[in-house]
């Protein structure tokens, strides 16, 4: 079988002349180590020649066996622990080799790492790339021609936070390449879909993969009856989500692999999958997944190249986030926010580390003739988040990410099973000042003073005085605004009030605090979802109504929708149903009665019907508030410290992408992560893929279960 593509077929003569290659490049590394590196001496000629030769069986058979037990020194160290645990090999063949001086660890390590790239640089030399070996292996399998009869497979590759705007721009501007061969080519199409209200991975995966997102109403959450915040990052949470939705007929259900992915989406191979850790596989997955967390990760760091050649890059991109980010002070860029602490090296962990793992393990599922893998690149969102949607690193994050696509459309043609690319992603990102920063205190700050708890100075709010804005609106302007009651709406909300009479003051009990909730106020949880915050008020069971919040907080509702920094903001009204409130007008959603102006019309004609449809879950918080959009500027005010951030409406943080074979019928308007999962279970159907069987039915607990 001939590759296509310009692929090259590796033939046993070049293996072998790499092997040889490697050793004698290796003797005479050593040579040369003996002579420059102070603390190592092979004072007898044959002795490099038989160290080079236990170091190739270290590297070859001893070094994956111990990964298997120290596989977490390798992860948790960035690959570095690796050459920690490489260089006490070192050590042992020095012991074992008479003559051979190594004097320390350190001097060992330095041996370790000179040996393991001279491999790397050998087989770049001799060009012996992994889409080689991964060509050989499967013609060694005996896949000597791609069965026709075998329905192509499918690689879905997401980019996270992609959206289609930007990746329009990165295409025109040469930041995509290998995507803009796929377009260019005519083999493949792009699409838009418009992401749920909730624009974030959590719903947009369980829809896109479970064909089910229902009461998922952020990305964090509040559940009264169990005083608890759900957080769709937290493994335990993760796999509960995932208990809720999965039917047993996930998109992945029929042999296919979910890497570095929230959810499984029913997948029999997992890796780097948050609902199918350990901790809580036996209650969240219920024993359908076979592969281990560290799978992913054992096979990727048990070859000491790839150690040594990811150990670098993550070094050299910390070393890129810290000079980004000096660059960004000392150019005074707004919006900007704290990059230090622990993120470089976080930032190292999604756009390199688990970038790399993820594609070598994408390359497996191949050779293994996987029907569908789906890949999750997170990078990108990650690098928007702190530095902004289109800054410079980011896009050098985006064109890193693309040369992935590039190698994996490569890898599909040496397959021996015919693969169909598909790249997507989960939603977009709106890039604007953090709320905190721009008005001087943070929403959860806002809502506890509203709610009549006292206060420090509103200023200490802000994530730090260097980050606030040099222009915009000052601080004691924009409360004195909040306050004054200009609005329409929050003139009318202030005479409800009036007419009412607001409840006396009356004793609140704190409970218990949920983890990773804000409690501003006593019985008040406010959580910041990107561009969405949830309020809930725990001392009412279910859903608080209008009337009750005018009642007891009577100048909340007033002063959130007069705040320049907020949109609208949904409520539940005894009277007339769901309304939407605004500035200047309010929507009421069960009768579509629209007084002044209407406070949807600037989120697009989705709106109302996606904001009315989480309404209707179980666990909608009192209050959902979101970001005012500037259609203008084309930003809104993120209620988490962000530059580039989703999770709500307005903007392009609402508008997915979705790049498909032509040869795929078009899929129409995509409104949704769950019609997005029906286009894709279309298209597999389409192919010939079997459908999954259902093994379960749903199962979502009863209140206070």
């Amino acid at each position: 079988m001939a590759p296509a593509g310009g692929g090259r077929l590796v033939r046993g003569g070049r293996v072998v002349a790499r092997v040889l290659l490697v050793w004698v490049l290796a003797v005479g590394a050593l040579r040369l180590l003996d002579e420059w590196l102070v603390g190592f001496a092979m004072p007898q000629w044959w002795q490099p020649t038989v160290c080079a030769l236990l170091f190739g069986l270290l590297s070859a058979v001893v070094w994956p066996l111990v990964l298997r037990v120290a596989l977490p020194v390798a992860v948790f160290t960035l690959g570095i622990g690796s050459f920690l645990l490489l260089g006490a090999g070192v050590l042992a063949i020095s012991f074992a080799v008479p003559g051979v001086v190594v004097t320390d660890l350190g001097t060992a390590v330095v041996v370790a790492v000179a040996v393991a790239a001279l491999g790397s640089v050998v087989s770049s030399v001799v060009g012996l790339d992994e889409d080689e070996l991964f060509f050989r292996r499967a013609a060694r399998r005996g896949a000597k021609e791609c069965d026709e009869s075998v329905p192509p497979g499918v690689l879905l590759l997401q980019i996270d936070g992609l959206g289609i705007d930007t990746l329009r721009r990165a295409v025109r501007t040469g930041d995509m390449p290998a995507v803009a061969r796929l377009l260019d080519s005519g083999s493949h199409r792009l699409v838009e879909w418009h992401t749920d209200w909730s624009s974030q991975t959590g719903a947009a995966v369980a829809g896109i993969l479970h064909g089910d997102n229902h009461d998922i109403v952020g990305f964090r959450w509040y559940e009264k009856e169990r005083d608890h915040v759900v957080v769709c990052s937290s493994p335990e949470d993760a796999a509960e989500i995932e208990r809720r939705h999965s039917d047993g007929r996930g998109l992945l259900a029929v042999d296919g692999a979910a890497r570095a992915s929230l959810f499984t989406g029913d997948a029999p191979h997992t890796s780097l999958t948050v609902s199918a850790l350990p901790l809580i596989s036996g209650a969240g997955r219920r024993g359908r997944g076979r592969d281990g967390v560290g799978a992913g990760y054992y096979a990727y760091f048990a070859n000491p190249a790839n150690a040594l050649r990811t150990g670098v890059g993550a070094l050299v991109d910390v070393g890129r986030e810290i000079s980004a980010a000096i660059r960004q002070r000392r150019a005074g860029v707004h919006p900007r926010v704290g990059r230090g602490g622990f993120y470089p090296l976080a930032r190292a962990a999604t756009t390199v580390i688990a970038r790399d793992v993820v594609v070598s393990a994408v390359i497996e599922d191949m050779l293994a003739g996987r029907s569908v893998v789906y890949a999750d690149f997170m990078g990108y969102d990650e690098v928007a988040h702190h530095s902004g949607v289109e800054r410079f690193d980011t896009l050098a994050v985006l064109r890193g990410i693309d040369r992935q696509i590039g190698r994996l459309h490569r890898a599909t043609q040496l397959a021996p099973r015919r693969y169909h690319i598909i790249v997507l992603s989960d939603h977009g990102q709106t890039q604007g000042w953090a709320f905190a920063d721009r008005f001087g205190e943070s929403i959860e700050a806002l809502v506890g003073r509203l709610c009549g708890a006292p206060q420090a100075d509103p200023r200490l709010g802000a994530h730090s005085e260097a980050s606030r804005p040099a222009e915009g609106w000052p601080v004691d302007a924009v409360l004195a605004e909040a306050s004054s009651g200009g609005g329409p709406i929050a003139r009318r909300l202030r005479a409800r009030v009036e007419r009412a009479g607001a409840a006396a003051d009356r004793p609140r009990t704190t409970g218990g605090t949920p983890s990773d909730s804000a409690r501003p106020a006593p019985g008040v949880v406010v959580l910041a979802s990107g561009h969405l915050a949830l309020v809930s008020f725990t001392e009412h069971e279910g859903r608080v109504e209008l009337e009750t919040i005018e009642r007891e907080y009577p100048e909340l509702l007033p002063s959130l929708v007069d705040h320049p920094g907020v949109g609208f903001v949904l409520v539940r009204s005894r009277e007339f149903g769901p309304v939407v409130l605004g500035r200047d007008g309010l929507h009421r959603l069960a009768s579509g009665v629209v007084i002044g102006e209407d406070p949807l019309e600037p989120y697009g004609p989705h709106a109302a019907d996606l904001i009315r449809r989480v309404d209707s879950f179980p666990h909608c918080a009192d209050l959902m508030i979101n970001s005012r959009y500037d259609p203008a500027r084309d930003e809104a005010s993120p209620f988490e410290p962000h530059v580039g951030s989703h999770g709500g409406l307005g903007g392009c943080q609402s508008r997915g992408f979705v790049v498909h074979p032509v040869d795929l019928p078009p899929p129409g308007e995509i409104v949704g992560a769950e019609a997005l999962h029906r286009v894709l279970r279309d298209w597999l159907t389409h192919l010939g893929h079997p459908e999954p069987t259902r093994t379960g039915e749903r199962s979502v607990p009863a209140a206070g279960e």
